[in-house]
């Protein structure tokens, strides 16, 4: 067998271990993922994981969230790169989002949240923190891209942000996609009423006409009123 093909399958054994992470974390959080859950969702020898991750089950959480990270910021940008404007993308999305969570039994929240509500160690957390920093910068860009003030479009960004987490908890508790529906109406009438970054021209005054009587006469200005 040759090095490349050696490669080869150190990478899949290492993705695998990735998923199988990435999934477990998603459903139940840090703390009620053991390595032995791991290896038994991945099929992956126990051996390897230590392997490709030296630093342990702390290590492996950091790739498995940024994976699902990606994972999830290509999937919402497919699903919304065709939109023709904020109002759409935002329908896309909560599409997206109940799609899933219905599809998986209402058992796939947002791929990060179990593990920000544990506590963790300092590199889990901020690898979360990362993660939800990231997406900020996303959905400002977009909403500054699409003609909000900057100021007004990082704080509709967190409210944006906040509000999918709020409904994705309460729609997998619920196990309705009502909650994610009812944030996507409120989150359009929002946006649309969000300040613009080229402000409104200022209608010009009528003019009026003065008399001014002086030495040479008698002359017209014009002025605003």
């Amino acid at each position: 067998m040759t090095g490349g093909e050696e490669a080869t399958k150190g990478e899949r054994t290492r993705k695998k271990l990735v998923d199988a992470t990435a999934a477990l974390l998603r459903r139940q959080g840090y703390h009620a993922t053991g390595l032995s859950d791991i290896v038994a969702e991945s099929g992956a020898p126990r051996g390897s994981l230590y392997f490709h991750f030296p630093g342990g089950k702390d290590e492996l959480a950091r790739a498995a969230l940024l994976a699902s990270s990606a994972e999830w910021r290509a999937r919402i940008d497919a699903a919304t790169r065709d939109a023709p404007d904020l109002g759409a993308a935002i329908d896309a999305t909560v599409t997206l989002l109940a799609d899933d969570l219905e599809s998986s039994g209402w058992d796939n929240g947002c791929p990060v949240a179990a593990v920000a509500l544990e506590s963790t160690s300092e590199l889990v957390r901020a690898t979360v923190e990362e993660h939800f920093a990231s997406w900020l910068d996303v959905v400002a860009g977009r909403l500054a891209a699409s003609g909000v003030a900057p100021a007004p479009a990082r704080q509709l960004a967190t409210v944006v942000m906040s509000a999918f987490e709020g409904a994705l908890l309460l729609a997998r508790v619920k196990r309705s996609r009502a909650p994610l529906v009812a944030i996507g109406q409120a989150l359009r009438a929002m946006i649309g009423a969000a300040p613009s970054a080229t402000p409104s021209p200022v209608p010009a005054g009528p003019v009026r006409t003065t008399t001014r009587t002086g030495a040479r006469g008698t002359s017209r200005r014009r002025s605003p009123r």
